[in-house]
């Protein structure tokens, strides 16, 4: 029986995506685990892995299609064995086998009575979920579940994309989430008349409509709370310079970013209640802290994970965050890299903006903008100086965190970047 192939949800947030490369043509033998296409979803391109072995029979999406939606047929894959001349190749399911019904002229020819058949026995949890090879052994490595995994390849199957999704997600935030209020849908805007301006129309990537669905949603369900603090970089500066000067041989160079995603991740540890997010009627506390940086890349914005930041030594922040932002401006991020988090960080003050707000990114209750630093009159040692100073502000989910938790929260994240070398012991 042919078996039709699917446009993959390839992230929780996918709804359609563009097939932009058919990295196999129709005719070819494919193997389970065999790369079939890439596909650019709302946030990166990724592989689509074949499930299913037999002869790729015929390619319904060509390549360069946009806006495929989840769950249109794409190809269709003939068995081995089976006659790709006797195949229908309009992309409509097969229709189940079942009895035929029979016509009316015959039916008195129907015998009255029947047999009964033989009951089937009862299949085996694990025998009626429908999963890949592959995600099997993942499944097995990770100790999910397989029942508890939603599948998005052909006829429902799981696959590697299904397992890393479900890895990326708050194990105890599956439960919970369906207690939690559904987010109305993003109001659609007026159409605007440009009148005699002169224009063009440009249509909305994939990207640009997540981002816009996303903060929308942000905005209309978290209330927002935001507390702002004003940061000496002095001390900072200066030991950004002499670890500059002594990673030198190893070819690492620090930013100061690299130092704030250290100062915020220790903060969140510090300040447990802040490290949270909110999920219905429960509250999720994180026992680490995963920070998410705000890249900007052609087209949208994405928020690649420094995971344990708290943990890990400033070089090796530094280098990771240099990896993550080169492969999310190439597209080429994995989806466990920038879903999840339980904080973010996002700094325009190469910009110069001396002051913002940022819009929380959800799941998570907090993020941080960073803005420029710049000399400015302060009052040091009861004396009156110029020092190097940088505006800071917290965005809080209120329904998560109190003001009270965020302003200490604050209190630390500044007494660590005023203090640096705390961070280092």
């Amino acid at each position: 029986m042919p078996i039709s192939l699917k446009m993959p949800a390839l992230s929780p947030t996918m709804e359609e995506g563009s097939l932009a490369t058919w990295l196999v043509k129709e005719g070819d033998t494919i193997s389970s685990g065999d790369l079939m296409a890439e596909i650019e979803t709302d946030k990166a391109t990724m592989e689509f892995e074949a499930v299913d072995e037999g002869v790729l029979a015929k390619i319904l999406i060509p390549a360069g299609t946009d806006n495929v939606k989840v769950g249109e047929v794409i190809a269709i894959l003939a068995e081995d064995g089976e006659d790709i001349g006797d195949i229908d190749l309009s992309g409509e399911a097969p229709k189940a086998a079942g009895p035929v019904e029979a016509s009316p002229e015959k039916t008195e020819e129907a015998p009255k009575t029947r047999a009964p058949e033989k009951a089937a026995a009862p299949a085996s949890s694990s025998d009626r979920i429908k999963a890949s090879p592959l995600a099997r052994r993942l499944a097995a490595d990770k100790g999910l579940d397989l029942a508890t995994i939603s599948g998005s390849g052909p006829k429902g199957r799981i696959v590697k994309a299904d397992i890393e999704n479900a890895q990326s997600a708050p194990k105890a935030a599956s439960a919970q989430q369906t207690a939690a209020p559904t987010a109305p849908a993003m109001a659609q805007s007026a159409p605007v008349d440009p009148g005699d301006i002169p224009h063009e129309v440009q249509k909305l990537s994939n990207m640009r409509k997540t981002i816009a669905r996303r903060l929308t949603e942000a905005k209309q369900t978290i209330p927002h709370i935001y507390l702002t603090v004003d940061i000496n970089l002095d001390k900072l500066l200066k030991l950004r310079s002499e670890l500059n000067a002594g990673l030198e041989a190893r070819g690492v160079k620090l930013s100061v970013n690299d130092l704030l995603i250290k100062a915020l991740a220790q903060a969140l540890v510090a300040v447990p209640k802040c490290n949270v997010s909110f999920a219905g009627d429960n509250l999720i506390q994180y026992h680490r802290a995963d920070i998410s940086v705000a890249v900007s890349i052609d087209g949208g914005l994405i928020t690649p994970i420094v995971a344990n930041a708290n943990e890990k030594s400033l070089s090796a922040i530094s280098n990771e965050v240099k990896d993550l932002a080169g492969r999310a401006k190439d597209g080429k991020l994995q989806p466990h890299e920038y879903q999840g988090g339980t904080a973010s960080l996002s700094n325009m003050g190469m910009f110069g903006i001396k002051q913002f707000d940022a819009v929380i990114n959800p799941p998570q209750a907090m993020i941080m903008a960073i803005s420029a630093g710049e000399k400015r009159p302060a009052v040091i040692d009861d004396s009156l100086q110029i020092a190097t100073m940088m505006s800071a502000t917290g965005s809080f989910d209120h329904r998560a965190i109190d003001g009270a938790d965020g302003a200490q929260l604050m209190k630390t994240f500044k007494e660590l970047v005023e203090n640096p070398l705390s961070m280092l012991a």
